[in-house]
This record gives C-alpha cells, sequence and structure tokens, in this order.
C-alpha cells in the first residue's frame, strides 16, 4: 500500500485523536468522515439483510402518517 506523509497542526491531531477508536488507524478516522458517500445500490444491496420487527415496521407506519399530515413539509421544488 502506497503511503503520503502529512502535516497537521496538534488541533488537528487532537481531534483526530478523539474520533479514533482502540485498534483504528488515522487513516481509517479519515476515510469514515470523508470518503465516498453511499449510493441507492448500496442501500438496494444492504436491503437483504435487514430484517425488522413488526412493531418496528408499525412504528415506522406511524411516524410516515404523522409526517404526512404535519403542516411543516419541505417545499416541492
Amino acid at each position: 500500500m502506497a503511503v503520503k506523509i502529512i502535516t497537521i497542526d496538534l488541533d488537528a491531531y487532537d481531534l483526530l485523536a478523539r474520533r479514533k477508536k482502540p485498534g483504528q488507524s488515522f487513516s481509517e478516522v479519515i476515510k469514515e468522515r470523508f470518503g465516498g458517500t453511499c449510493t441507492g445500490a448500496d442501500l438496494l444491496n444492504a436491503l437483504p439483510a435487514v430484517q425488522l420487527e413488526p412493531a418496528s415496521l408499525d412504528a415506522i407506519d406511524q411516524q410516515v402518517r404523522r409526517r404526512r399530515s404535519s403542516p411543516a413539509r419541505a417545499p416541492r421544488l
């Protein structure tokens, strides 16, 4: 794996170090925060592994119904 050496100030280092989990590299912290975004295809690929309880599905349905009747809606563009 190729590497590059960068220089950061102590404040930036402290910010990275606070986000770093045990066993995680600074590169992993940076990729986690600034890496690529998920796509619809990523979501579609993950769906088969998702299993929701009926109570969770009911709660989601209730939330969707509440939002439909809410006066605070996003404008249609």
